[in-house]
């Protein structure tokens, strides 16, 4: 260089260069799939629009289909930047529930692709059982933390009225508009839709906890086993680190068992700090959808809800760290496990179908001998 100029290099880590090839991906994805579509995009086509190779897509995608869910999910810090007040009541929570769930909504000007992208559709993604199989489980815990956030409010809290019910349809409402928004454009009013929501407050549903099968789950093993907590995850409800070391009941719990954190939560002691770890045997597709649809839902209540009122349920993804200290070494869609952990010990430990419940409903602290394995 001339004048005696000199030539700075940079070097970039493998860390750096990994962050930087899948910013450059997810940027073509996004790009491609708004155009195009999920069916009718090409992986190809990405990796040329990044100015990589294809291996290089593949190389932190294994899929397209984890591609597309990657491009959903990073789109979900966006949508949470815009805040809004928290609601003083069911009712207005509702409400303004409905309407930052509908922002997602496509405007009249998108393509069919990115209104589908907008909206973050899943439709036609999953066709396989066991991502359909995790599609209705997670819209069983979905219900469940939009109505512990509405049971925080009077008279709900006073009178320990259940609200899941009412979630659903609140839930169902805003995927049929959705929906609609998707296959036929124009029709409905996103207003109407959130002022709807706000009326189903009103309703009574007669909605009780009383599972008649709860009552023959297996009681829980009591044992007196060293507890060695994991290091922190981060919430997904708060978005803060999530500890282990506090009493309570820890479940971990499959893509195919997540309907079992409620009876964790029904039948918690006052007090009892509920930790539910959520584990797949497939990280990259089904994993990245429970990470996208909890994300999701979390951040509208995050957005909705004063603090008081989130849920009081800790929610988070576990790599196996979590169950791995609890005792299930190789984790799969359909596992459920759970311990009751009480002054610095495991006191009750529970395996299989029931064990979240098993394990919040049992006596402790254990007469076991230190040191007794889990049954």
């Amino acid at each position: 260089m001339g004048g005696g100029g000199r030539v700075t290099v940079v070097r970039l880590t493998r860390a750096q260069q990994q962050e930087r090839t899948r910013t450059a991906v997810l940027a073509a994805a996004r790009r491609e799939f708004t155009e195009r579509g999920y069916a009718d995009a090409k992986v190809d086509r990405i990796a040329e629009r990044a100015g990589l190779t294809r291996g290089a897509v593949y190389s932190n995608f294994p899929s397209k289909r984890a591609l597309y869910l990657a491009v959903l999910i990073d789109s979900l810090e966006r949508a949470e930047a815009a805040g809004a007040p928290p609601s003083p009541g069911p009712a207005e929570a509702l409400g303004a529930f409905a309407r930052v769930w509908l922002e997602r909504l496509p405007l009249s000007g998108d393509t069919p692709a990115g209104g589908k992208l907008q909206s973050r559709s899943l439709a036609g993604l999953f066709d396989d059982e066991p991502g359909r199989t995790a599609l209705a489980q997670v819209a069983r815990l979905e219900a469940l933390l939009l109505a512990l956030a509405l049971e925080s409010y009077p008279p709900y809290r006073t009178e320990r009225v259940r609200l899941v019910r009412l979630a659903e349809l609140t839930l169902t409402m805003l995927a049929g508009a959705g929906h609609l928004a998707g296959t036929a454009p124009g029709f409905g009013d996103p207003f109407d839709v959130a002022h709807a929501c706000r009326h189903l407050a009103d309703l009574d549903l007669a909605d009780r906890w009383d599972p008649p099968h709860l009552p023959y789950v297996a009681p829980a093993r009591l044992v007196r086993d060293a507890w060695e907590p994991p290091a922190a995850l981060p919430d997904q409800i708060t978005g803060r680190p999530a500890g282990f070391g506090a009493d309570g009941v820890i479940a971990v719990l499959g893509s195919g068992r997540l309907e079992a954190a409620e009876e964790a939560v029904r039948a918690a002691r006052p007090g009892d700090q509920i930790t539910v770890a959520v584990v797949t045997g497939d990280p990259a597709e089904v994993g990245r959808l429970l990470r996208l649809r909890i994300g999701d839902l979390a951040g509208c209540l995050r957005r909705v809800f004063s603090p008081d009122a989130w849920p009081d349920l800790r929610l988070v993804l576990d790599d196996g760290a979590v169950a791995s200290a609890v005792g299930v070494p190789d984790p799969d869609d359909g596992t459920e496990a759970a311990v009751r952990v009480r002054a610095g010990e495991i006191s009750a430990r529970a395996h299989g179908r029931g064990a979240a419940h098993a394990a919040a409903v049992a006596d402790g602290p254990a007469t076991a001998p230190s040191g007794g394995s889990g049954g």
